[in-house]
């Protein structure tokens, strides 16, 4: 029997995770699936910019492969999904509020203590994430990066400011929610009022204009498009 193929699918941490990953392996059940957390959003990592993130992409799934004995030859595709985290919206909806002790994300301002640092970690991740979606492989691998907006937690379960404790038990309640539902999680990803699923670019094209990228919107569904996907 040929080895399964290997679904490498970057996130930021470990809720996406615990969110993500049993339905992700009962979706591509003719491949391995692995869920890398990267305990950071590379997009605004320190030192990251357009002429070296792949360069940092790259390096996590090599460190991956080299760590388990895989060649780049048993990777099928790079799966990467970021956050949005409003970064497109004009620098006037980045509100100077000296009562939050960290950005307050609403659907149409971020609300800082902050406002410079703020808007030049907008930029950085517009001008990384600009770079990385018009990208088709990295180390030989195809590769596509799908944007949750304003964040994951935005998207499934329609909460933007959630603390550490809440990601947790909603990650796990979702989880088990669809993980004996595949069809339903991928009616949801795909079919809900939130779903941009007018082609890749397109969808790309429309979270950067006016206030789209603080709105609830995610293009995730794309990556379903051709699998035909029931429920046991």
């Amino acid at each position: 029997m040929a080895r399964k193929k290997i679904v490498f699918v970057l996130v930021e941490g470990p809720s996406e995770q615990e969110a993500l990953s049993v339905i992700l392996n009962r979706i591509f059940d003719n491949e391995t699936v692995y869920v890398h957390i990267m305990y950071c959003d590379i997009t605004t990592q320190s030192g990251v910019t357009p002429l070296n993130i792949l360069s940092k992409i790259g390096d996590e799934i090599r460190g991956y492969a080299a760590s388990n004995h895989y060649k780049k030859a048993d990777f099928k595709e790079i799966i990467h999904l970021v956050d949005t985290d409003g970064a497109y919206i004009p620098d006037a909806n980045v509100i100077q509020d000296d009562s939050a002790d960290k950005p307050i994300y609403y659907l149409t301002d971020i609300r800082t203590k902050n406002k410079v640092a703020i808007e030049r970690r907008n930029k950085q991740k517009r001008d990384n994430v600009n770079r990385v979606c018009g990208v088709k492989e990295i180390w030989g691998v195809p590769y596509s990066v799908y944007y949750m907006s304003c964040n994951l937690d935005h998207v499934l379960y329609n909460k933007q400011n959630s603390s550490d404790e809440e990601k947790e038990s909603d990650s796990y309640n979702f989880a088990r929610a669809f993980k004996d539902k595949i069809y339903e999680f991928i009616s949801f990803i795909t079919e809900s009022d939130f779903s941009v699923m007018n082609g890749y670019t397109e969808s790309w094209d429309y979270i950067k204009q006016d206030l789209h990228s603080l709105e609830r919107h995610t293009n995730f569904g794309l990556c379903f498009e051709k699998l035909e996907t029931t429920d046991d």
